[in-house]
């Protein structure tokens, strides 16, 4: 090694080692060779400003502008495809507080909040994290994004291919979703159904007919008992009317 560069033998080297380690052993080396996970161990000095049990943030030691921070996760991702979902809405939400407070502290009038992600993307890191950098009104910050040109055919070829890989990975989550929720319950809940519909509408049919049989034999026997004895109570009346006559005529008769 010369000036700490590999020769091209000891790269070489390295490669063929790289190939033959696990998966375990790889992440392994990689901490190792990661300069931000010796900061998060604490072998390495920084200067932090936050910490919790999934991330930790830091000032960065050449910033953009002073107060800029790099929030990273304490678990080591070379990229963001490798971050589990939990830990980057973790990281968003600790990001968001944090340039809340830069904005208090500095006084600052906003802040870029960035990824990058990839060496094409600027990414010089070998350890995921996200950029929180506190700006001013002409502060000479390049972060200015360009904007080009493009015809409608470019747009629509680009639309498509997007769309159709979206459409894939959305389908493999929904597929996945349900076969580990429902494997069962769409075998077992549509029979179930399907049986209680036949068993409950002889039922109810059964219960119908008793009704309807019960209000007509009421209508049946209610008009014979309801006559009888208004026309007892009738001729009741009228006997004792008659008697009271025939009696008064008779004491008369005998008086006269």
């Amino acid at each position: 090694m010369t000036n700490g560069q590999m020769t091209p033998e000891q790269a070489k080297a390295l490669q063929e080692k790289l190939k033959q380690m696990s998966p375990e052993e790889l992440k392994q080396f990689q901490k190792q060779q990661c300069i931000f996970c010796q900061i998060i161990s604490g072998k390495v000095a920084s200067k932090k400003v936050y910490e919790d049990e999934k991330c930790m943030a830091i000032l960065d030691i050449n910033p953009a502008n002073p107060g800029h921070l790099l929030v990273m996760p304490k678990e080591h991702y070379q990229i963001m495809p490798m971050v589990p979902d939990d830990e980057i809405v973790h990281l968003s939400m600790v990001s968001k507080a944090l340039s809340h407070a830069l904005l208090k502290a500095l006084k600052v009038e906003g802040a870029n909040i960035f990824i990058a992600n990839g060496i094409a993307a600027g990414q010089r890191a070998q350890h995921f994290m996200l950029h929180v950098i506190p700006r001013k009104e002409g502060d000479g910050v390049g972060m200015q994004i360009p904007e080009k040109q493009t015809t409608a055919q470019e747009l629509a070829a680009v639309k498509k291919a997007v769309i159709e890989r979206i459409n894939d990975i959305f389908k493999l989550k929904k597929t996945t979703v349900e076969i580990e929720k429902k494997p069962e319950e769409a075998v077992k809940e549509k029979p179930e159904v399907v049986e209680a519909e036949f068993e409950e509408k002889p039922e109810k049919e059964e219960k119908k007919a008793v009704k309807e049989e019960k209000k007509e034999e009421k209508k049946k026997e209610a008009p014979k008992p309801a006559k009888k004895p208004k026309k007892k109570t009738s001729e009741k009346k009228k006997e004792p009317e008659e008697e009271t006559e025939i009696g008064l005529d008779d004491i008369a008769r005998l008086f006269g």
